[in-house]
């Protein structure tokens, strides 16, 4: 992919700006070619933005599914208290437990960049309920949702693993999840459109 957005052609002003929001593999930034002008930004402020709104901003705690979503958006998030899941196989099962943090009583935000079956997500929920969180949240940028795996997460479907979801935040930029799961709790779109303005310089 990266090499076919390399094969854009050049503007009148020069290479094309490609702006990419949390790229899922950190290497793949180094896949373009000198034809393009890649521009790397993230659906974090978002998140940031909405959690100020929060009656509860006060007592959230933002907890990571593994290391790599750790790696990934710790640094944005430096001013929250932190949970670090793991997944850990126990025979044929893979199970996630708490590997750093203490979710008791907060109410904790699981970040990641995508999601698509969920089960990470519904795995991670269930034990940070289990260690005391008042109510758990998530936040992915990229909603890939195949198989509408999104009614996974339906408050009234009819898989009750999910119902502790207070919040699942998405951004817009996978549009057709975005027009199914409109106004379906607990999904609440965050629009990219004015962060990728400015990026663009709009």
């Amino acid at each position: 992919m990266a090499r076919i957005l390399s094969m854009i052609p050049k503007s009148r002003g020069g290479p094309t700006s490609v702006v990419i929001y949390d790229i899922h593999a950190l290497q793949e930034r180094f896949y373009f070619g000198d034809d393009v002008l890649p521009c790397f930004e993230s659906g974090i402020p978002l998140l940031l933005q909405r959690l100020r709104q929060l009656p509860d901003a006060d007592n959230v705690t933002i907890a990571f599914p593994d290391d790599g979503a750790w790696k990934r958006f710790h640094k944005q998030l430096q001013n929250f208290p932190m949970v670090v899941c793991a997944k850990v196989r126990e025979g044929d099962k893979r199970i996630v437990r708490i590997k750093e943090g203490n979710p008791k009583g907060q109410h904790v935000v699981i970040v990641d960049d995508l999601v698509q079956s969920g089960g990470t997500l519904i795995e991670c929920q269930k034990v940070l309920a289990a260690h005391g969180a008042a109510k758990v949240s998530a936040y992915v940028t990229h909603g890939v949702f195949p198989n509408r795996s999104w009614e996974r997460f339906l408050q009234n479907g009819s898989e009750r693993s999910a119902k502790g979801f207070a919040y699942f935040w998405i951004t817009d930029s996978c549009p057709l999840t975005v027009k199914t799961i409109a106004n379906r709790a607990p999904f609440e779109v965050l629009s990219l459109a004015g962060s990728i303005a400015d990026a663009l310089q709009i």
